[in-house]
């Protein structure tokens, strides 16, 4: 009888297909809603990036949304061709609105005085954003319900 032998590439592939959840990509659905002093958020880009064990190190892709006039949102993972939700695990969380139309898009080292554009700046505290304090558990079946309330000061009017 002749023995059968699986080769390295083989498992390889098997256990690269079993990780990443048969081809699926270890993607499940996330979608929620932010608010901003009890009211919808609307348009705001929400970003999560997953992080792991050591520091707090980024660990996959990251996903985001834009929340709509009801400040719901659904990820999309950051990927060369579209594909919803976001890895399961503890992500960093950040939500920001853009810059304002016809606001100067000039960089930090285009700025002479090399300080931030006012113009550009976020109306959203920076807890929220650059200096983030906001985390989600993504389960592994996915959630409907990654909600934010954020507080603070009243946002200028277009926003």
């Amino acid at each position: 009888m002749k023995e059968s032998r699986v080769s390295p590439r083989a498992l390889m592939l098997a256990a690269l297909l079993f990780a990443t959840g048969c081809g699926g990509g270890g993607y499940v659905p996330v979608s929620g809603r932010v608010t901003y002093n009890e009211a919808p958020l609307a348009g705001a880009q929400v970003l999560f990036q997953p992080i792991g064990g050591q520091g707090g190190v980024a660990t996959g892709v990251g996903s985001f949304g834009r929340t709509d006039a009801e400040g719901r949102f659904t990820l999309e993972a950051s990927t060369a061709t579209p594909t919803p939700g976001a890895v399961p695990g503890k992500h960093t969380v950040r939500i920001a609105l853009p810059p304002a139309k016809g606001a100067s898009q000039d960089s930090d080292a285009a700025n002479a005085g090399g300080k931030p554009n006012t113009q550009q700046a976020n109306p959203i505290p920076a807890e929220y954003n650059e200096k983030t304090n906001l985390t989600f558990e993504v389960p592994a079946g996915g959630s409907k319900s990654a909600d934010f309330a954020l507080k603070g000061p009243a946002l200028p009017k277009g926003k």
